[in-house]
């Protein structure tokens, strides 16, 4: 997918705009990166609401296994422009960070974006580890 390791978050936030389907609705991404951070696949892993996105790890892992990805980084958009993120967005990342830890596929980060390229990075914020 690209030849160029995905080293900030800003990078990974251009990906997954390019994935963005409709600016007024969720979507949960996942950029699927080989062991030296090269992205393997972007895709559109839940689509979700105004509001909320259903996510579960079997679907953000799958395609990690089936790619043999060495880790991860997801993102999910906030139609509101807030970048914030909710209790619910914490606590599903902590989630899928302790799935990965049993994987053995790595949680790089997970971004809150919007459409117009604003972010939160939880690794920066040092939720995620």
């Amino acid at each position: 997918m690209t030849k160029k390791a995905i080293i900030t978050p800003q990078e990974a936030v251009n990906l997954a705009l390019a994935v963005l389907l409709d600016k007024y609705r969720e979507h949960f991404i996942g950029i699927y990166l080989d062991a030296r951070l090269k992205a393997k696949k972007a895709i559109l892993i839940s689509l979700g609401s105004l509001n909320a996105s259903i996510v579960h790890p079997r679907e953000v892992f799958r395609p990690a296994i089936c790619s043999a990805s060495a880790s991860i980084i997801l993102l999910h958009n906030h139609p509101s422009g807030d970048t914030e993120p909710s209790t619910d967005d914490l606590a599903v990342t902590k989630r899928l960070e302790q799935a990965g830890a049993i994987l053995g596929i790595e949680l790089v980060d997970h971004i809150i974006f919007t459409a117009t390229g604003k972010f939160y990075s939880m690794k920066s914020e040092k939720i995620i580890k």
